[in-house]
């Protein structure tokens, strides 16, 4: 009986050992959050996949670029779009009146028998708007050869004066050229430091009198801090600090010029600086002609 027992004590045994142990499987903090997101695996492996692509793609452009490989292919790319055809032999520039033409075909004639693809449209028009005259400037090309280039000048609206320099501006106070001021009596004279930064201003000030816009011939800017205006009749007129005390003091002399006719008159200096008060200067009087003295003669004692 006892040998029966340790026979099926060792069967015991060898039926426990023979049972493999359950493994349990953990789940990564990054398994979790892939769970979470609203795709699938196959999903979140294909968009991983294009992400390697387009990284290898974008870091072998750069090691191109620092080997010098892409330009060495684009110079071959412009030298045979050159030996197709593709070459500027024509540059048509429209739109010069007033603007230096020689100074204009200096930047854009630089281009001439370059390829076409070769061409820097952003720089030659950056280098155009360099000039003062010019506003804006629009390059194109025109396959398979010629390179249109049309510009827009700026209009000049006065004259700016300061230190004994007359200068050329335009409504935005932009200087467009020197000038002597005998070539300017056409536009309005602005005087002083300054005076061109705050040509808007004085263009915004003048519409809101325009029955007085058309006679004033100049203005001063007077300490950076305000304007005194010159008309065609001789007369001037002081006006206060401020873009709205000015306005206000503008159109009250618009509306007294309409009711008394000031301007044209005996009056040279109008002063409305004072809010309260309108001070008024009249022109000197002439001094009166002395009266010559009678030319007396004298008695020479000839007969006749």
């Amino acid at each position: 009986m006892a040998t029966t027992q340790r026979k099926s004590g060792k069967a015991r045994g060898k039926t426990q050992s023979a049972s493999p142990r359950k493994k349990v499987r953990r789940i990564s903090m990054f398994d979790r959050f892939l769970r979470t997101l609203p795709f699938s695996e196959d999903e979140i492996q294909r968009v991983f996949t294009w992400a390697v692509v387009v990284g290898l793609g974008v870091a072998a452009i750069l090691a191109a670029q620092w080997f010098g490989l892409t330009a060495a292919a684009y110079q071959q790319y412009g030298q045979l779009a050159a030996k197709a055809g593709f070459e500027v032999k024509d540059i048509e520039v429209t739109g010069m009146e007033r603007v230096d033409q020689l100074k204009v075909y200096d930047i854009v004639l630089a281009e001439m028998d370059r390829s076409m693809p070769m061409v820097d449209i952003g720089k030659v028009r950056a280098d155009l708007l360099q000039y003062g005259w010019i506003k804006d400037a629009r390059v194109s090309r025109r396959l398979p050869d010629r390179l249109a280039v049309e510009i827009v000048e700026r209009k000049p609206t006065a004259v700016w004066h300061r230190n004994g320099k007359y200068s050329l501006i335009d409504a935005e106070g932009n200087v467009l050229e020197n000038v002597k001021s005998a070539t300017t009596q056409d536009l309005p004279m602005l005087n002083g430091d300054n005076a061109n930064r705050h040509s808007v201003a004085l263009g915004e000030l003048l519409d809101k009198a325009t029955a007085l816009k058309a006679q004033v011939s100049g203005a001063s800017w007077i300490g950076n801090r305000r304007w005194d205006l010159r008309f065609k009749t001789g007369e001037t007129l002081a006006l206060p600090e401020g873009e709205d005390a000015a306005a206000e003091a503008l159109l009250n002399f618009a509306r007294m010029d309409g009711v008394h006719r000031l301007l044209g008159r005996d009056l040279i200096h109008f002063d409305l600086r004072d809010p309260d008060r309108a001070y008024f200067r009249k022109a000197p009087k002439p001094e009166p002609m002395k009266p010559e003295k009678a030319a007396t003669s004298k008695d020479d004692g000839t007969e006749a």
